[in-house]
């Protein structure tokens, strides 16, 4: 009997220190908005102090239940588009809904960047990330052409082809099983490389794909600078990355005009000048290219793997997207060499196979921004210094929005666009995703090749999904690829 009474009065204590805790902390955050503007602030569950809700969200993704930290909002509060949390150390507005997300993302004035120390402090304080809108916007002018610009895109556009077409080839050629989407991702990382600092040799370009992988991990990590942490270890490849990217720079400028011609990104980023005859510093152009590796390899990698993926699981989808590339190839001249960008522009299914991906996959499921002046939105308060952290998987995933959500099916997409805020793969906005055209048609190009001549056969195709940092099979898509035809003419 006293076993039992002491039990019940731990029990109770406990839930009297978890009810005083949280309390004591959405206090803290909120008391000194007045009772106006706190009686405003939307639903939600400040948490814990310090850790506020990054163990829910944590245990969600790590549990292979990545929709259930908002379900659990959703659930305890209404569909009301919006909830207070405290995530990534701040006092957050999670905003979950499509008309939520765009009126956030295009109020440019109202909302800046504002993305977790760890993002910041590994892409780096110069990159996009980080910066206040007129910077951003003199940046992204400096360097949009260089990257998506028609003739950007048709000189890149021979280098990835034949990549591709070799690596397949190697691929195929070893008959054994591999881990497709590591060597996805070393395949994008080549590319990107070529097209961002060219004549790397091997030994460099492995050394560099191997810190960034590293890097990548403490993206979404909490700031926590200690060994045995993520961020920690992150922290340590990013000084890798720049010392290598410092030394080729060094040997860049060394060389001066003379040197060299001006043939890859970091050459361009060197010669750039604004109108005022500014140029960027190394620091700059250093972070810069960090982001768009990024951009251009990270996500490029995942979204072919699962593309595939999705395509191999799905025969009819299959039949359907390599039927448009037979009928591609017997318009392409004889006289022609590989793909070109109208090429590109005839995929339609393709693009559509592509788009549905995207959705289905959220590999950039969370957006952040940090409001400048008290907003209203929904009737509810954002308040000014506060984070919205914008929700792209929970918009993506909405059955409000597209239909029986977690059905892979790219004929969604066809007839009109999107209306805007539904589909942020990219963002949306001024600070869209500057490297989307240059992914999609890396993804393409793949995909092209591959639904011509070869097939994937997985080892473990149920196996486990770990959902963080990005979307991937635990065992990173072991399979084999396997040559099936060679009609493609190549």
């Amino acid at each position: 009997m006293w076993w039992l009474w002491w039990a019940m009065v731990a029990a109770l204590a406990a839930v009297v220190l978890d009810f005083g805790a949280r309390a004591a902390h959405a206090w803290y955050w909120t008391a000194s908005l007045g009772g106006e503007r706190r009686r405003r602030l939307p639903p939600g569950d400040m948490g814990w102090p310090l850790v506020g809700g990054m163990w829910a969200f944590l245990r969600a993704f790590k549990s292979g239940k990545p929709d259930a930290f908002i379900d659990s909002f959703v659930r305890r509060f209404g569909r009301t588009g919006l909830y207070r949390a405290f995530m990534f150390s701040c006092p957050t507005v999670m905003v979950v809904t499509a008309d939520a997300c765009k009126q956030v993302l295009m109020d440019d004035e109202a909302f800046v960047t504002g993305w977790p120390k760890a993002t910041v402090m590994l892409i780096g304080p110069k990159s996009f990330v980080n910066m206040p809108y007129d910077e951003h916007r003199r940046l992204r002018k400096l360097t949009a052409a260089p990257i998506n610009g028609f003739e950007a895109l048709t000189s890149y556009l021979g280098f990835i082809d034949h990549t591709v077409v070799s690596t397949l080839r190697a691929w195929s050629s070893e008959n054994k099983e591999i881990e497709f989407l590591t060597e996805m991702r070393r395949m994008t990382f080549r590319i990107i490389m070529q097209i961002f600092m060219s004549g790397a040799d091997e030994r460099t370009m492995a050394y560099l794909e191997k810190s960034y992988t590293e890097l990548n991990y403490g993206m979404r990590a909490m700031a926590i600078n200690v060994p045995g942490f993520a961020y920690h270890k992150a922290l340590k490849a990013r000084k890798k990355l720049v010392t290598v990217l410092q030394r080729v720079l060094n040997e860049r400028r060394a060389k001066g005009k003379g040197g060299r011609k001006v043939v890859d990104m970091m050459d361009r980023l060197i010669a750039v000048e604004d109108e005022s005859g500014r140029r960027l510093e190394d620091d700059e152009i250093i972070d810069i290219l960090l982001m768009y590796l990024n951009a251009g390899h990270e996500s490029s990698g995942h979204i072919t793997m699962w593309a595939t993926v999705f395509m191999q699981e799905n025969p009819d989808i299959l039949a359907k997207a390599k039927a448009e590339q037979e009928e591609i190839m017997r318009n392409i001249p004889p006289t022609q060499k590989g793909l070109n960008l109208r090429d590109f522009r005839k995929m339609e299914y393709l693009s559509h196979v592509i788009d549905e991906t995207l959705r289905f996959v959220n590999i950039s499921f969370v957006s952040f921004r940090r409001a400048t002046r008290d907003v209203f939105i929904n009737g509810y308060l954002i308040p000014k210094g506060w984070k919205a952290q914008l929700w792209y998987r929970s918009v993506h995933m909405d059955p409000q929005v597209y239909p029986d959500p977690k059905k892979f099916d790219p004929s969604r997409w066809e007839g009109p666009p999107p209306r805007a805020g539904t589909f942020l793969p990219f963002g949306l906005g001024a600070r869209l995703c500057p490297g989307n055209d240059l992914a999609k048609l890396e993804i393409s190009v793949f995909l092209h090749h591959f639904l011509l001549g070869y097939k994937l056969t997985r080892v473990n195709p149920d196996c486990k999904v770990r959902y963080l940092p990005h979307p991937r099979p635990v065992d990173n898509c072991l399979a084999k690829i396997t040559k099936v035809s060679s009609s493609n003419g190549y």
